[in-house]
């Protein structure tokens, strides 16, 4: 029994679970104090944390274990490690023992594939290593989906390339839901990659030239679709607090979510760490960034912070911004058992916390 205050009505409830499900959740007398409870954490983009790399076909099973345990304490509860753009052999190397890793960790919910189907420019290629980024190859896509044991439920690429609608068609026939990032797509390509079955954005506003046209360009052209939904990286670094506030209207609450993009010095002190092959630093202000240059690398951000972010920056309520973390990403991805607040019948994966002065502290 779990006795808190339900975060979205401030009541003081018992909330009772059954076989791994919500039984109940009845309101009580009992005074639970100023402990709160909401669903889990969920963060679609994980490329690594607390020092572990997601990318390496070297990463352990106890390595994984320990760096699933670290994101726990920071209330996530379910999470997408993320495979950037490398080589063939690197990235199908990295999902078979991610794939393995799965089997114990029952926060692993599937994988995200971030690459290698991008765009090749400086600017939205980002952090990605130009020498690994090719065509969209449905082969290519299966050979990953066989070493991941058909793990992968998220494919992000560029619809600027030619046949990238067939693959977006096939890849969602089979359930795989398809994000469009690290793009210089126009806009006709970006809506024929909509009628192809793209329903998400991936970190909107990120993986971009450094200058654009005012109009029209490949941002507002996704801020426009409503048939897209939109992740955002809230740390006050990938975007302004103006940005976050600006896409949040135009895309609506219930269209955009929250996601980290937290590679491996996330929860960590600064310092030198590894992305793919790519070594990366922290540094003293939070940034993540290719090891000689200016080029962000990830993030540092922890999905607690970014949900405080989320209330700081775009004037959120406490709710709204855990819905944003929580209900918003469990939609996206078609997770039944998760796009309920507290709701009877839904994964019973819980988060409780205290919310003071605009922080907060799972317990």
């Amino acid at each position: 029994m779990i006795l808190a205050r339900h975060a979205e009505t401030g009541r003081p409830v018992e909330i009772e679970v059954e076989d791994g499900k919500i039984a109940a959740v009845r309101e009580t007398a009992r005074d639970p104090g100023d402990v709160w409870v909401a669903p889990g954490l969920i963060d679609l983009q994980v490329n690594g944390f607390a020092g572990v790399d997601y990318n390496s076909p070297e990463v352990t099973a106890e390595e994984m274990g320990r760096s699933v345990e670290a994101m726990r304490a920071t209330g996530v509860t379910r999470f997408l490690p993320t495979v950037i753009t490398g080589s063939r052999e690197r990235m199908c190397g990295a999902l078979r023992k991610l794939a393995a890793a799965r089997e114990a960790l029952p926060e692993i919910a599937g994988f995200h594939v971030e690459g290698p189907f991008i765009s090749p420019d400086d600017g939205p290629r980002g952090a990605h290593p130009r020498e690994h980024v090719r065509p969209p190859d449905r082969e290519e896509f299966l050979r990953m989906q066989e070493a991941a044991g058909g793990g992968i439920c998220l494919l992000t690429l560029s619809p600027e390339w030619p046949g990238a609608a067939k693959l977006i068609e096939f890849v969602a026939a089979q359930g795989v839901v398809v994000s469009i990032g690290h793009t210089g797509a126009g806009g006709e390509q970006i809506r024929e990659a909509i009628r192809a079955g793209a329903t998400m954005s991936t970190h909107l506003g990120n993986g971009c030239h450094g200058v654009l046209p005012r109009h029209p360009n490949y941002i507002w052209e996704q801020l426009a679709a409503d048939e897209l939904c939109a992740g955002l990286i809230v740390d006050g670094i990938h975007l302004p607090p103006s940005f976050v506030k600006c896409a949040v209207r135009a895309k609506g609450l219930e269209k955009s979510f929250l996601v980290t993009d937290a590679t491996s010095p996330a929860d960590c002190a600064p310092g030198r760490y590894w992305l793919g092959g790519i070594e990366v630093e922290l540094t003293p202000e939070s940034r993540v960034q290719i090891v000689g240059t200016r080029t962000l690398a990830g993030s540092a951000l922890r999905m607690d912070r970014g949900v405080e972010n989320l209330v700081r920056f775009a004037g959120l309520t406490l709710v709204e911004a855990l819905r944003m973390a929580t209900v918003n990403p469990a939609r996206a991805m078609g997770w039944r058992d998760r796009e309920g607040f507290l709701r009877v019948g839904d994964a019973a994966e819980l988060v409780r916390f205290r919310w003071e002065d605009g922080r907060l502290a799972c317990c």
